[in-house]
């Protein structure tokens, strides 16, 4: 898949993982839109990314979402390339009787799930036009196995599964790609309260992207989550007792 001279759409590119695939993207000669719910962080992020395109938007919201598909239909016909990378992870006790783990569950798998494949879906005929395109789905280790966020756990591994089953659908009928990225945990703003200063840069998680897009790697394990999956296809119980015993290597990516 080429890296330059797409139209990029990126969700939660305001800030973390997205913000900085919109820089390089956006240094690399494409053209990107980014949204986010957030209308000041997207504002500062536009200040900072003079050349990208920000619309507010939220993709848990079926008005946006479709606001959003109408306005790139007119305003990006030529858009080619989709990164799903708008995210919710909270933290809570999946043992406590309050109602909290129900109510929080519905909120990551809505967000990490099911918002993607409707965007995805009503974006398909537009990304069926060009001649060349792809969908990004990110992701996480935590798609194997499961850390201490259990419904944001449970909602990747959903997304996963849906990533390989669109995946499969689209060979041989479209010119789609479609990549899946599994960063490990990341320094960002949104990750602080599990740790996120022990995590890797979002820039690296973004050159890492670029790279294995370029060589058609559809499955995208950045960092020490290639450690975990190896572990994993070896000893799905000690991976799991690694996932949930180091801090460094068991939180996923939050963007």
């Amino acid at each position: 898949m080429r890296t330059t001279q797409n139209t990029v759409l990126i969700t939660g590119g305001s800030a973390g993982i997205g913000f900085e695939i919109a820089k390089l993207l956006s240094q690399s000669g494409n053209k990107v839109i980014i949204t986010g719910r957030d209308e000041t962080r997207l504002r500062l992020a536009h200040q900072a990314l003079p050349n990208v395109v920000p619309i507010q938007s939220d993709v848990s919201k079926e008005a946006d979402v479709q606001a959003l598909v109408d306005q790139l239909k007119t305003e990006f016909p030529e858009l080619n390339m989709v990164i799903n990378n708008a995210g919710r992870a909270l933290v809570y006790d999946i043992t406590e009787t309050n109602g909290d783990a129900y109510k929080k569950a519905s909120e990551e798998m809505h967000t990490n799930y099911l918002s993607v494949v409707r965007l995805n879906e009503l974006l398909l005929p537009l990304l069926k036009k060009q001649s060349e395109a792809a969908i990004v789905n990110v992701s996480s280790i935590v798609a194997f196995v499961p850390g201490q966020l259990v419904g944001y756990s449970a909602s990747k591994a959903a997304l996963h599964s849906y990533t390989q089953a669109l995946r499969i659908a689209l060979e041989g009928t479209s010119a789609i790609k479609v990549f899946e990225l599994m960063p490990p945990l990341v320094n960002t703003e949104f990750s602080q309260a599990i740790g996120g200063h022990l995590g890797i840069s979002p820039a690296a998680v973004a050159q890492d992207l670029l790279q294995a897009m370029e060589q058609d790697r559809f499955e995208i394990r950045v960092g020490d989550t290639e450690k975990i999956y190896q572990l994993y296809l070896s000893s799905p119980e000690s991976a799991l007792q690694a996932m949930n015993n180091s801090r460094k290597l068991s939180q996923p990516a939050v963007n």
